[in-house]
């Protein structure tokens, strides 16, 4: 059974009990948009402990706010009583809830688009915000007045530029000017974790690029990353052309570390660290600033050792990476530069295979049995006959030791 139908039946159960019950929020919205969703919620008139008493199969996650999962056939729904917020305290919840009615619960939530509902049994939407006028006008407007919708919760400021990029709707001109003054507010109300969220969930849509630079015309990019401060709005939006050829499905730290040129690889890890990312993007963003920097070394003195080369094309991780910085560069020498590195690869080949494989031509047991003692210059021998294997092309082990003994290393 599919998830509508299962909804539906949760939906027929409350009713029968004697409540109202209608889906209501991102399923409602996508709905009148004509975009399939599965991610179905209801609200109701019935309290939790009604809801608990008509489905005994429940989690309770959401009580205070008077919220119960409530789990059918494997799969989990959020079935919310209509409730009115209390004072919000701390820029992002309410000190408490009062039981209310669907209109009201409309109109406590953040946007027009978000606050609609819709009855599966009748097929009727219960529209008290103009939530559809607001599609077909493509808006995100915050529901009654903007200021108090920040106020209450901070993060819906940017949460209404996810809503924009997901969709390329505009941000209405109050909201845009809501955001513009409480932007500096941002902060301690919401966590960082929470932002960077936000914007994993922003990097996965079209408009993406867009919704950058607006928010920084709206000052609340600036707030989440200081290091923007100042920078023109026409360089950001160069900036930003980058995104859209970018490679699919790639990690989100890359569109953050192409706004940030004029930083040091140090700076930018400062800025990733205050982000708390993962060790993985850790990794993605030191290997970005190390391919970088060969690619603008050779540019600028030309191609002189394939050692380092070899290595950074066996990172599991080069496709991506080079196709991120490629587009940052101007289409035709970004595709140059895939074209050179393609033809590298397969030039280096052999060696990038020992690489990944940790299978050296020369091993520190072949050195010993040459008479060379374990130690310091063991490991400058390794490397330099690797240096020498890849640079000069050798596929044998011998070959390689024979050059490695006419070095000076060797001598010393």
């Amino acid at each position: 059974m599919d998830v509508f139908k299962q909804a539906k039946i949760i939906v027929t159960k409350l009713v029968k009990a004697g409540h109202t019950a209608y889906f209501a929020g991102g399923w409602v919205r996508d709905y009148v948009m004509g975009h399939p969703s599965e991610d179905i919620d209801i609200a109701t008139d019935a309290t939790p402990a009604q809801i608990m008493d008509i489905f005994p199969n429940t989690l309770l996650v959401g009580l205070a706010f008077g919220v119960v999962i409530v789990v059918w056939e494997g799969h989990q729904f959020e079935v919310a009583t209509f409730r009115k917020d209390l004072d919000y305290v701390d820029g992002r919840h309410p000190s408490g809830i009062v039981l209310s009615t669907a209109r009201e619960d409309a109109l406590r939530r953040d946007f027009t688009i978000n606050g609609m509902f819709y009855d599966p049994l009748k097929e009727v939407i219960y529209d008290f915000v103009n939530g559809q006028e607001d599609i077909r006008r493509h808006l995100i407007r915050a529901i009654g007045n903007p200021h108090e919708r920040f106020q209450e919760d901070r993060l819906r400021m940017l949460r209404a530029f996810r809503f924009s990029a997901r969709f390329g709707f505009a941000i209405e001109l109050e909201t845009q000017q809501a955001i513009f003054e409480n932007a500096e507010q941002l902060f301690p109300a919401v966590a960082i974790e929470r932002i960077w969220q936000e914007f994993k969930k922003m990097a996965m849509y079209p408009c993406f690029d867009q919704a950058i630079v607006e928010m920084h015309r709206l000052t609340l990019l600036d707030v989440i990353f200081p290091e923007l401060k100042g920078l023109p709005i026409n360089e950001l939006r160069h900036l930003v052309e980058a995104y859209k050829r970018f490679p699919k499905n790639c990690a989100t730290i890359f569109y953050l570390i192409v706004l940030m040129p004029r930083l040091n690889r140090e700076e930018k890890i400062e800025v990733a660290k205050r982000l708390k990312v993962t060790n993985r993007d850790l990794k993605l963003l030191h290997y970005f600033e190390d391919l970088n920097q060969l690619i603008k070394k050779e540019k600028e003195n030309g191609l002189e050792d394939l050692y380092p080369w070899a290595h950074a094309l066996a990172n599991p991780d080069f496709s991506i990476v080079v196709e991120v910085i490629a587009a940052t560069f101007p289409l035709n020498k970004g595709n140059e530069l895939l074209i050179q590195l393609k033809n590298r690869f397969e030039k280096l080949k052999s060696h990038i295979e020992r690489i990944q494989q940790k299978t050296p031509l020369i091993s520190s047991a072949l050195l010993q049995a040459n008479g060379i003692s374990a130690g310091k210059q063991m490991g400058i021998l390794l490397t330099e006959a690797e240096k020498l294997a890849i640079n000069n092309d050798y596929q044998d082990s011998q070959t390689v030791l024979n050059a490695l003994k006419q070095t000076m290393l060797w001598k010393i």
